[in-house]
């Protein structure tokens, strides 16, 4: 199973690898990349703000997103890759990855030492981070994890880069929820800009 991680410069680059399904981490009002080859179910496009607490005018992750990446991620069934993208590749996107690899059963500070040897730049949302911990019963461990490898090189922008993902027997099956986050569209899976607090 390969899960792909990109910022949206890269995003074509890792649309030829042919990914069977694409989770767009974007701000609100950001117009959601077009995805050839991607059908409609197989995009989910979410729209938050990178940062960590709230600020006025601006909106953070809520626990509906993560319930949401999750469900998303359940119907991955790894015969063809996962592509997660945010705006520049360093922080929402490489939280939904970290995200991932342990609802499929990763060991979470073995998952994150894994990420920061793929990703030098990544510095995963923490905020994303500690609502997973909690949704995925980790009681503190991804937390601690993303913590323990600390801020990620100073970067403008990330680099694509992919991990290696297997199903092992810790893998959680999460209740899907009976709704969707207000914020979560389906897209038809041109780049969008680069609006306030993308990362």
């Amino acid at each position: 199973m390969e899960l792909i991680v990109s910022p949206l410069s890269a995003l074509p680059v890792g649309l030829a690898r042919q990914p069977a399904l694409v989770l767009s981490l974007l701000s609100p009002g950001t117009p959601a990349p077009v995805c050839p080859g991607i059908a409609p179910p197989c995009h989910l496009v979410l729209e938050f703000h990178d940062i960590i607490s709230p600020q006025a005018g601006l909106r953070a992750v809520q626990p509906a997103d993560i319930a949401a990446i999750i469900a998303f991620a359940q119907g991955w069934d790894g015969t063809a890759p996962l592509l997660v993208h945010c705006w520049a590749g360093i922080s929402r996107s490489t939280a939904a990855a970290y995200i991932i690899v342990c609802l499929l059963g990763a060991d979470e500070h073995a998952a994150a030492q894994a990420l920061r040897a793929a990703a030098p730049q990544a510095t995963p949302n923490a905020r994303m981070i500690a609502l997973a911990d909690a949704q995925l019963g980790c009681a503190g461990r991804m937390v601690g994890a993303i913590t323990a490898i600390g801020r990620g090189a100073e970067a403008a922008q990330g680099e694509l880069f992919s991990l290696a993902v297997s199903t092992g027997p810790a893998a959680r099956r999460i209740p899907h929820s009976t709704g969707r986050s207000r914020h979560a569209r389906a897209a038809p899976c041109p780049a969008d800009d680069s609006p306030l607090n993308n990362a």
